[in-house]
């Protein structure tokens, strides 16, 4: 059974930076892609950034320049560097991993960790 597990989350004022680290488990050595999504009260989830197997990125518009997102193959891990944290990037941060084999897809989410940014 694969598991994601998210940290690093927290409570930061404006202008503050935060790390958030996610660990894959469970029998699969390498993900085609892996993600960090969010979503704020009231409001969908959307991704953040993105990252694929051969170090591709692709990050949100308002994140850019901001964020960094990197991965750990070796310990099948993803992490999200950010900084000039503000008010608006409060919320509850997923870790996403997806698997392709043949033509199956397989999508994983993490619990979920929270990042409040007090203004």
């Amino acid at each position: 059974q694969v598991q994601l597990v998210e940290s690093g989350g927290g409570l930061v004022q404006a202008g503050g930076f935060l790390r958030l680290s996610c660990t894959a488990s469970g029998g699969i050595d390498s993900f085609n892609a892996m993600s960090w999504h969010r979503q704020a009260p009231g409001k969908q989830r959307e991704l953040v950034a993105a990252i694929t197997s051969g170090g591709s990125t692709d990050y949100a518009d308002s994140v850019q320049g901001r964020f960094t997102i990197s991965r750990d193959s070796a310990k099948n891990a993803v992490y999200l560097q950010m900084s000039s944290l503000k008010p608006e990037d409060t919320g509850v941060y997923y870790c996403n991993a997806k698997y392709h084999v043949l033509h199956l897809k397989y999508d994983y989410w993490g619990q979920g960790t929270q990042v409040t940014v007090s203004s």
